[in-house]
């Protein structure tokens, strides 16, 4: 896995990490720590695009934070599921998937 690949698995984490936060900051020094955490996503997410394809390190970004956020209502704050929204988080996923699956396509056929 090259580091690109490691940066895009860092800026979905700390991702998650400060949408975690926006939910729990009730104090002036948790906003002290979600900001930081913030800049620290977006400079993973830039490193990311250095040697990846822009379009899919932000829709894996993108995929992650929204499924990971419903994920992350539906199981820590108690969040509803119905089959819907089941339905269109899978879509999610999947469209990354194949937008990968295309660029790696694209770059077999030597098409930049």
């Amino acid at each position: 896995m090259s580091k690109y690949w490691m940066y895009v698995i860092l800026t979905c984490i700390f991702e998650l990490l400060w949408v975690f936060g926006f939910n729990v900051a009730s104090e002036w020094w948790h906003w002290a720590i979600i900001i930081p955490i913030i800049f620290v996503d977006f400079y993973f997410l830039a490193k990311a695009c250095e040697g990846l394809p822009t379009g899919t390190v932000y829709a894996i970004f993108a995929a992650a934070g929204t499924v990971g956020t419903a994920l992350m209502d539906l199981f820590i704050f108690g969040g509803a599921f119905s089959l819907l929204k089941g339905l269109f988080m899978g879509l999610l996923v999947i469209g990354v998937i194949a937008l990968k699956l295309a660029d790696q396509s694209s770059e077999a056929e030597g098409v930049a």
